[in-house]
Parts: structure tokens; sequence; C-alpha cells
């Protein structure tokens, strides 16, 4: 099993910061580091931060108020040896020479630790920071695909021994093992070649999170890692099973792309504790910033409904991700009212909350990965760090002792961990 974290200072519940003893700041690195420390004991593979472009008082605290992830990674790198690190840097608003350059760097200074978390940017309230209109979202993945494209070709460029610094010759670079990509598409013109050497893994890990037809498409050509967003396992197996079933097509190995759900876990010594722990954080949320929120979610204002009827029908504009489309499945399924939707956003932002004992959770999680509804999680504690060390003490142990996840990091890169190859240059 593979377990990652994703990483809000707050936590992922959008009231956890108001839990006492929670982390109030992502601001605070010296808060970051000690989350890290966590994972790193835990021997998670990686950790995860999200990122958006624009700040809304009204939405998750952690999205309004954060550091940037790449400056983030780059210092933690410095403080921890084994854990992955990963981030989230847009398609739609950057260009692949630079994102392929600090991925790249990033990989060097981790020794090999390094993930980029490939995103379309799904909410265009970004998109006046950058002086332009946002794309429809079949533009968004057209584009996403040659960017991706072109970031691992970038990637490719030097051979992993172009580099022979020989003081006797004076020969500093062997030019025949590097070349330009003279890349030219639809979207990009780039000559390339990188001026950083090959990376550690030779790539560094590719995260996505599709959940569209395009998303999966994308995911299954050029993804090591996919987190999923999903509200139950029959779900879950049905996209897994989707998403593996993709791969030869494009000559890949169904064991090189690990699936990771979003799970928030809520977890007491017993199952009356845990409850409790969920009831507080709920208690938290006020109806304004969880309907603020839900209307994010949903891409239109929801605020004029009657939160006590039925869930409405509604047609999501083409912008919106596969959040909405699975929580708006959830609703219908269970017969919620706009309430119930909103408290369940509250709770994980769409994502699955998992509440129970450390055995219940320990239990739940084995049937998902026994029933091949998922290679691993992504952990999204409520708040930190106590939120995070009910799972690292309580419910790690006993995946370790049921022979389902590490006792101890057994590799050093990312690629390590996860079990990938280290890809060859397409180029030497």
């Amino acid at each position: 099993m593979h377990l990652g974290l994703f990483i809000l200072g707050t936590g992922s519940h959008v009231a956890g910061w108001r839990h006492p003893g929670a982390m109030t700041s992502f601001q605070d690195f010296n808060q970051v580091q000690e989350i890290a420390r966590i994972a790193e004991r835990g021997r998670f593979d990686l950790i995860f931060m999200g990122d958006n472009l624009y700040a809304d008082p009204g939405a998750h605290p952690s999205y309004t108020v954060r550091l940037e992830p790449m400056t983030m990674l780059a210092a933690l790198a410095a403080g921890t040896s084994r854990i992955g690190l990963g981030a989230t840097v847009s398609t739609t608003y950057n260009d692949p020479w630079s994102v392929a350059r600090v991925f790249a760097s990033l990989d060097h200074i981790s020794k090999g630790r390094a993930a980029w978390n490939a995103v379309t940017t799904a909410s265009g309230q970004g998109a006046g920071n950058f002086g332009t209109v946002h794309p429809d979202h079949a533009s968004r993945y057209e584009r996403a695909a040659e960017f991706v494209d072109v970031v691992k070709g970038l990637w490719d460029c030097w051979a992993d021994d172009a580099i022979v610094a020989d003081r006797a010759t004076g020969t500093y670079i062997d030019t025949a093992r590097l070349r330009a990509l003279d890349h030219a598409g639809t979207f990009f013109k780039v000559k390339g070649p990188l001026n950083i050497g090959r990376c550690p893994q030779g790539q560094p890990v590719v995260l996505q999170a599709g959940g569209s037809a395009p998303g999966l498409a994308l995911a299954a050509r050029t993804a090591d890692v996919v987190f999923s967003v999903v509200q139950d396992m029959d779900e879950a197996k049905a996209q897994y099973a989707a998403l593996k079933k993709r791969l030869p097509a494009h000559d890949r190995s169904p064991e090189h792309v690990t699936v990771l759900p979003g799970v928030m876990p809520v977890v007491g010594r017993t199952p009356t504790e845990a409850r409790e722990k969920l009831a507080l954080l709920q208690s938290f949320v006020n109806g304004s910033n969880a309907l603020q929120l839900l209307s994010d979610r949903l891409g239109q204002d929801m605020t004029g409904y009657d939160l006590d009827q039925p869930v409405p029908e509604i047609a999501l504009p083409d912008t919106y991700h596969s959040f909405a489309r699975v929580m708006l499945a959830k609703a219908r399924r269970e017969n919620m009212t706009l309430r119930d939707l909103y408290d369940l956003v509250a709770a994980a932002r769409g994502h699955w909350v998992l509440c129970g004992s450390p055995e219940q959770v320990a239990d739940t999680l084995q049937q998902w990965f026994d029933e091949r509804a998922a290679d691993g999680f992504n952990v999204m504690p409520p708040y930190f760090p106590e939120g995070f060390d009910d799972f690292v003490d309580l419910v790690v142990p006993i995946l370790q002792e049921r022979g389902l996840f590490r006792h101890d990091y057994e590799g050093e890169t990312l690629r390590d961990h996860l079990g990938l190859p280290r890809p060859p240059s397409r180029f030497f």
C-alpha cells in the first residue's frame, strides 16, 4: 500500500484550524517542517501540496493564505531525507521550459524525490491575475497534453553521462550526449535543452487528478500517480479498473500507475471518540462559509436555494472537475438535502471522510486495497498536527503489522518508494 500526504497547513477540514491546538498558519515554515517530519516518521511515500492562483477570503483558509509550493518544497528537501516532494503547477498559466527546469532543480536538490502534479486549473478565478481569459475545458486539456509532452522531452535532452568534467582533457560536456528538443506544436515552440543535467530519477514523477474523460485519457498516457475523487468503494473500483484498462494502449503496465483516492481520516481510540471529534469539527462550520465553498465547487451561486430541500438539478459548467460530479452523484444516490451536501463539502471539500477507531479505519483501507479500489491513499488530515499524528501513530502500525505497509524505506528516490522504473531518455 502506498500513502501520500495532502498538505493543507490548516487541515483539509474547512474549519479544522479552529480545533484546539491546531496549526493556524500556512505561512509559518516551522509548522510545515513539523508536518513533513511526521510524514517521514510515518514512512509515507510523498508529501503533496496543492495550489491555486487567486485569493478568495471565503474559500478554504490554506488556499487563500499560503507559501508558494515550489519554494516551500525546496526548503523542505534540506530537512528531510527520503520522503517524496510533490506540488501542483498549472499547465494553463505556466510555460513548459520553466516548469521542466524548476522540477528538475527540485529533483537534484532532493536527490531524486520530486513530483509534479500537472493540472489544467479548473477555476477561472485566477485568469485576471495573468491578464487573460480562462480557456474552455477542451482547450485546456489539449494544451495540457502538449505541455506534458514538452516537459518530459526537455527532461530527456541530456543523457545520463553527458556531463564529463574531465580535467585532463578539458572536456566538461560531451556535446554528442546533449541535444535540442526543437518542439513546434499547436501551443508551444520550445528549442531546449534545459540548462540543467538529467534528473536523478531520469524524470520526476508525474501526478494527475483527472476525473473527466479527457483527464483520464491524459493520465493513462502520462501520469505515474493518479489522485482520484471517490465516495464509495464500488465507484472507486469502477474508476480504478477503467484507468488500468487504458494503459496497455499506451504500452504501459498497470502496476506502473499508482491510484490514490483522497481520504480524510478522523481517528479516535474508540468509535465514539472518533465521532465526537468529527462532531466537534462540524460544529465549527457555519452556513456562510460552507455555502461559499459549495458554490465554488459547483461553479454557481447556491445561496438562494432552500437548504432543507433535495439537492436541485444542476447543469455543471464544463470548467468544473470531478469533485462536482462525484458530490452530485452521491447526493442524488443518497437523497441528500443541500444542507447534507454542504456539510459533506465542509468536512473534506468533497473528498471521502472515514471516521472510526484505528482498527475500523485500517479495516476499511485494507478492504479498498485488497478489492482493487486503490493502490493506496492520499491522506488528508482534518487538522494538523494532532489529526495527522492520530493516523500515523494509531493506524499506520496496524497496516504495518498486517504486512500492508513498509516498516522502513527501502530505496532513496520517490520512484523507488512507488516501485516505478527509472525511465530511459527517449533520445539516447
